[in-house]
């Protein structure tokens, strides 16, 4: 009998603003490849998964906003371990509406942010799910009223 291996779940904040032409997203890179990605992390003790992701936004660009507790979807990647192996990982992507954004933060100094519309910034990241997740995302009109989370269409 083999041994399963378990899965491992990452929480991301998806940042936006309005833009001149539309939504734009906040994109930043990571610190050891310096691909193109968006602020994600490990699941914190005593903070709900989009707590989580905002932690991160904060802590990785210098975001600050309000979070949807709703998540708009998910996708997988695989992460490098130490070992020099890599563990598929499963991220659950909740929307950040940027309210605030730091000229310091804790990771300034590891990361260069990056603004622009979903075409483009889905254009720039690796993830194929990722690339799926910004372009659908930059088609949902947003509800004014509830920040981050779709408009609910009966």
């Amino acid at each position: 009998m083999t041994k399963r291996r378990e899965r491992k779940v990452q929480y991301a904040a998806l940042p936006f603003r309005p833009g001149a032409h539309g939504i734009e997203v906040l994109l930043i890179t990571s610190r050891e490849t310096r691909r193109w990605v968006i602020p994600k992390g490990w699941p914190m003790k005593g903070k709900t998964p989009h707590e989580a992701a905002a932690v991160e936004a904060h802590e990785e660009a210098g975001l600050d906003g309000d979070i949807s507790p709703q998540s708009v979807g998910s996708y997988r990647y695989a992460k490098r371990l130490k070992s020099g192996k890599d563990r598929l990982v499963q991220v659950q992507v909740f929307p950040l509406r940027v309210t605030f954004e730091g000229d310091d933060w804790p990771e300034k100094e590891q990361r260069v942010r990056r603004w622009g519309p979903p075409a483009e910034a889905a254009a720039l990241v690796v993830e194929p799910e990722l690339k799926a997740l910004i372009m659908a995302f930059g088609r949902v009109p947003l509800d004014a009223d509830r920040p981050g989370e779709p408009i609910q269409r009966s």
